[in-house]
């Protein structure tokens, strides 16, 4: 089992319709600090992130895209 802590939950993107682009970057730690999430999604920069709490470059990284169209969610008859 790991250590660590949620910092941030999870957000939903953001608008609710179209083409949403999904970025997660794991970043191994020197040592055990807390790395505070960007109060800012819009023009996140992830290397700033990672030169503020020392991360160095990433070990794993996976890119997505997800459309979600305007009506979608539920069965119809």
């Amino acid at each position: 089992m790991g250590v660590g802590q949620e910092v941030v939950c999870y957000e939903s993107p953001r608008p609710f319709v179209g083409i949403h682009r999904f970025v997660f970057v794991l970043f191994r730690q020197l040592g055990r600090q807390t790395a505070y999430a960007s109060r800012w999604r819009q023009n996140f920069n992830t290397r700033d992130f990672a030169e503020l709490y020392n991360l160095g470059l990433p070990v794993a990284a996976l890119y997505l895209n997800y459309q979600r169209e305007r009506g979608s969610g539920g069965r119809r008859s």
